[in-house]
């Protein structure tokens, strides 16, 4: 008898076309952090904007699984990727944004970083950044999902959301909030958006409160990557 294949999974993320190789790097740090929870499974990665990664991944992989490391199912998720898709059949899992669990996760995130600045919930404002965009409603309404759910498991006297790409913008968003606000970005890299267009519109709004890590490279994301793909194994077996 043959010996049975090893589950495999290809993390695909968006990545930065004007310079590649930092953002495949990072991706491939992310993929390693995920097979640490897979140890029976195949983990690789492969940006889109890195030329030829993502087909040679498919490639060597013909059978993987793939997670689109994106905050939405927008038109990358929607149509760019599955246009990038060598063969018919894959499993191609919903996005990070997507995940029913990102919310109660954010929700530790916060809560801890709370407790180490010694600030009570219900005397505290959070403002959720997130991308928007004007191609599709997907991204927004991802993002307001997510807002949505994290204000109910959360205790925050006020929630708000802004968007670098779309109204409300989140200049408009992050003013007046005061000293004792947080920031979390709703995005899966530490790319341009996150290091300069974050910074530059809360520099204008005069925000005075802390601005947290992008939500999508936060330590406990890989275990959730790994959960999602197992179930998404379990269900293709029981299928």
């Amino acid at each position: 008898m043959a010996p049975a294949t090893k589950p495999a999974a290809i993390i695909v993320a968006h990545g930065q076309p004007s310079d590649p190789q930092p953002a495949e790097q990072a991706l491939r740090n992310v993929a390693e952090r995920v097979a640490q929870h897979l140890p029976r499974w195949t983990i690789t990665s492969a940006t889109m904007a890195a030329e030829g990664a993502l087909e040679q991944a498919l490639e060597q992989h013909p059978t993987a699984a793939i997670y689109p490391l994106f905050m939405a199912d927008g038109w990358f998720t929607g149509t760019a990727l599955p246009d990038r898709l060598l063969q018919h059949g894959r499993t191609v899992l919903p996005p990070l944004g997507l995940d029913k669990n990102l919310p109660l996760l954010a929700a530790d995130i916060l809560t801890d970083r709370l407790h180490d600045l010694d600030w009570n919930a219900r005397e505290t404002r959070l403002l959720i950044a997130a991308h928007g965009g004007q191609h599709s409603p997907n991204p927004a309404r991802a993002a307001r999902h997510f807002a949505a759910v994290l204000g109910k498991v959360t205790h925050f006297t006020d929630v708000r959301l802004g968007f670098v790409e779309q109204t409300p913008l989140l200049t408009e968003m992050a003013e007046s909030l005061g000293p004792r606000t947080l920031c979390l970005p709703f995005f899966a890299a530490n790319g341009h958006h996150v290091r300069k267009d974050i910074p530059a519109a809360l520099v204008r709004a005069g925000f005075e409160g802390i601005v947290l890590g992008p939500l999508g490279i936060a330590p406990q994301i890989p275990d959730l990557i790994a959960q999602s793909l197992r179930q998404s194994h379990r269900q293709k077996d029981a299928a």
